[in-house]
């Protein structure tokens, strides 16, 4: 049995990624930052983990669990994120430096690990879920954009570093899609969004989570070093 690694598995995509692998046979291990979010992940058959990722004691305890677990990671997905908006002039440094520690320096952090495993398994799949701010830019999420282009750009680089070794990386880049992260976009019209898809509507979790799970799976084993946009068209 494969052992999957899904960051930020409460809600949204993450947590329709965990319940796709878990559905086709993965055991999954799922992060979520509070007590309550790890019950939510133990009731859905996921094991449940805390981690903060901009806690650096947080990253250790959670590793030393993974390492009782004597599991072998052999799928990463990089999915948690968090937003902290603002525009440049009025961006604070802790604003900046927060999204950077979550939505980047992470991916290096969870795949430098799990690398070591999937190198002694001869085959791993880490996708990492950016964005479509990361190629159109979005305002007042300049340090979101900018992180996620990074996430982007390290995709690009590992994929070169580890394909030899079986080990595929990818990224996929949501646009809007209907998760609590974007019902709580405050100040932002919806209708007006939609009509700049040329679907018409919102993506959903589930359709994001298919698209994982082929990445993961031997029909995708020569797709490598791809951002692959799934937006409704919003982006081409």
């Amino acid at each position: 049995m494969k052992t999957a690694l899904i960051t930020g598995a409460t809600r949204g995509i993450g947590n329709a990624i965990a319940l796709h692998l878990k559905n086709e046979g993965f055991r999954v291990l799922g992060t979520a930052t509070s007590s309550a979010g790890v019950s939510k992940l133990e009731e859905e058959g996921i094991e449940g983990l805390a981690l903060d990722l901009n806690s650096a004691e947080s990253k250790e305890k959670f590793w030393e669990q993974v390492e009782k677990k004597e599991v072998q990671i052999s799928v990463l997905v990089n999915n948690a994120g968090i937003t902290r908006d603002n525009i440049v002039l009025r961006m604070s440094e802790d604003e900046w430096l927060d999204i950077m520690n979550v939505n980047l320096n992470s991916a290096f952090y969870l795949s430098k690990k799990v690398l070591k495993m999937m190198l002694k398994l001869k085959w791993g799949r880490i996708i990492n879920i950016t964005s479509t701010s990361a190629s159109i830019g979005n305002k007042g999420q300049s340090n979101y954009s900018a992180a996620k282009a990074g996430v982007e750009a390290f995709t690009k680089s590992l994929a070169r570093e580890v394909g030899s070794r079986n080990i595929t990386i990818n990224s996929i880049a949501p646009g809007f899609i209907d998760t609590d992260m974007t019902q709580q976009n405050d100040g932002v019209n919806t209708d007006e969004l939609i009509k700049e898809i040329p679907l018409g509507r919102f993506g959903k979790p589930d359709e994001v989570a298919h698209l994982a799970s082929f990445l993961c799976s031997e029909e995708a084993s020569y797709i490598t070093g791809q951002i692959i946009h799934i937006n409704g068209g919003l982006y081409m």
